[in-house]
């Protein structure tokens, strides 16, 4: 028996999933070292682009391989991937507070592209091209009389991966963003104390463990309630 079965849909959708996935990914990281950047780390300097290719060398398994098939794996109904931007971590020990910011960028700049994908589904809808639906996470809205299209899956993945991959990132727990985001709420000591508890490497990896168990009761709740806030005032 195959370990998955690949049909003509899923093979139709999987480009679409893909360009959305790592548009979102390229934006997370470049985001990262943007306000990097701006706080003083320029180790991640050849990361602020949009162009996917510096981020796919840095991390070809979690930004081509993880993606591609853990859509296979669960039958084209979602997609998973990461990666990562350099920085300096002298320099993060020194400048908590603007390496607390550069962490926080990346799940910011996920909510700000769900935003994005949210105006351009209102601009559909408002022009009488798309209409709404409540689907899968490629399924947010339709072209008009319910049929999908590529477009309208793009939009709808755009939509939905931003959510989840920003809600996922700000859980605070290492390796994840929102750990490294709590030292904003923290005097000096404490952020000390509380960075401290995850340098261990095998920290990180219950860490995330944690964080999936968590993530995954959050993440139904949370994305119904994102859908019906973009529907919320029609």
């Amino acid at each position: 028996m195959a370990m998955f079965q690949i049909d003509a849909e899923m093979l139709r959708a999987l480009p679409v999933w893909f360009t959305a996935t790592l548009l979102s990914l390229t934006v997370h990281e470049a985001s990262h070292a943007w306000i990097g950047g701006r706080g003083g780390d320029r180790t991640a300097a050849d990361q602020v682009t949009l162009d996917p290719t510096p981020h796919v060398a840095r991390e070809p398994f979690g930004m081509i391989a993880v993606p591609i098939l853990s859509f296979l794996l669960n039958g084209g109904s979602w997609m998973i991937g990461f990666a990562s931007a350099p920085y300096d971590p002298h320099w993060a020990q020194r400048f908590r507070k603007e390496a607390a910011l550069m962490a926080l960028a990346g799940p910011v700049s996920n909510f700000a592209l769900a935003l994005l994908a949210a105006g351009v589904i209102h601009a559909g809808i408002a022009w009488g091209s798309w209409e709404p639906a409540f689907g899968g996470l490629d399924e947010v809205v339709a072209s008009a009389g319910g049929e999908r299209s590529a477009l309208t899956t793009f939009v709808s993945v755009l939509f939905s991966v931003n959510i989840l991959l920003g809600l996922f990132n700000l859980i605070p727990l290492a390796p994840l963003d929102g750990h490294a985001v709590v030292p904003l709420f923290l005097n000096e000591k404490w952020s000390r104390k509380w960075l401290r508890l995850f340098e261990d490497r095998g920290a990180s990896f219950v860490g995330l463990a944690i964080a999936w168990v968590i993530f995954a009761r959050l993440a139904g709740p949370v994305y119904q309630v994102s859908v019906s806030a973009l529907y919320a005032f029609r």
